[in-house]
């Protein structure tokens, strides 16, 4: 079996405003918690949602990379509409080459029509969208890999485009993707492939669209690593984990898409998954800033996965 790595996702929407003051605090508790543990922390890439704070989430990575030397960053995913592609390889470039080589492209085709509308983005269809992240992933691979990147697309057009210093080495792309039009462009382009919020049931099906996309391009599934990102509630008893979940359990007791209870029952649930192929786990921890859920993971799930390896 694959050794088995976590990442930390790190809060950025929806905010608790009344621990504002401490925000900064808190998220420095938990990176330094993981360090030398967790492989990386991610943050999720959102606008809007009503009046609930939300940070902006490439200066939030970008300042928290520079804190946390120790640990790869990512996002889950990026929304590809909000930033030009040309300029999202260029700001992913620098954040390479000044992080020492500690970032991963997540990147994804969009889907809250309501910070689309209120930023003054369109909001096209979704087959669209997934054309424009099909041209997004051109352009950023052209301008990470030529001298002078041309690309002429039906969305987006770069035109002798250079990035330098170009990213060494180039980091690894990651596509959040769960329908078949979406598989098919992870296959012709990502090293990672990243699901959210999924239960066993589905991923499985989901696996099986993915090989047959992978067939249809001619690339071997086992090339693209399988990634699984959601919440994670962990305590001594049960009950406590559910207090840390909160209102985010799922009612479908076979499709809960958090990993919710002791350290063995959080195994027990990601153990499908990792029978799946996935070895690489996102987790958005409850409770936060409470540090339990963290604590568990680090010093009793996590070792459990890798003990002997």
């Amino acid at each position: 079996m694959n050794r088995i790595q976590f990442g930390f996702t790190m809060p950025a929407d929806q905010l608790d405003k009344t621990r504002r003051a401490t925000f900064v605090e808190d998220l420095d508790r938990a990176l330094s918690l993981i360090s030398g543990h967790f492989d990386s922390a991610w943050i999720i890439d959102h606008l809007q949602f009503d009046d609930a704070d939300v940070l902006e989430s490439f200066t939030a990575l970008a300042f928290m990379a520079a804190r946390h030397p120790q640990l790869m960053f990512g996002h889950t995913v990026l929304c590809q509409s909000f930033r030009n592609p040309a300029l999202l390889a260029k700001m992913a470039a620098t954040l390479q080459f000044l992080s020492g080589g500690r970032f991963i492209l997540g990147l994804g085709a969009g889907w809250h029509e309501e910070e689309y509308r209120a930023y003054g983005y369109d909001f096209p269809p979704a087959p669209v969208r997934v054309e424009q992240l099909d041209e997004t992933l051109q352009i950023v691979k052209a301008l990470w890999t030529d001298e002078r990147a041309t690309v002429r697309g039906r969305h987006f057009q770069v035109e002798g485009a250079i990035c330098q210093p170009r990213p060494d080495p180039r980091p690894p792309i990651m596509v959040g993707a769960f329908k078949p039009k979406m598989l098919r462009l992870t296959a012709r382009h990502a090293d990672w492939w990243n699901v959210s919020s999924t239960g066993a049931k589905t991923y499985r099906r989901m696996v099986q669209e993915m090989e047959r996309a992978c067939a249809d391009v001619g690339r071997d599934p086992a090339t693209v690593r399988r990634t699984w990102s959601g919440g994670c509630a962990c305590a001594p008893t049960h009950a406590e984990a559910l207090r840390l979940a909160g209102d985010r359990r799922s009612a479908d007791s076979d499709e809960d898409f958090d990993f919710v209870g002791t350290p063995q029952q959080v195994l027990d649930q990601m153990q499908p998954f990792v029978d799946l192929g996935v070895d690489y786990f996102m987790l958005d921890c409850g409770g936060f800033p409470e540090l339990t859920t963290l604590e568990l993971l680090v010093s009793e799930v996590l070792p459990a996965w890798n003990r002997g390896g």
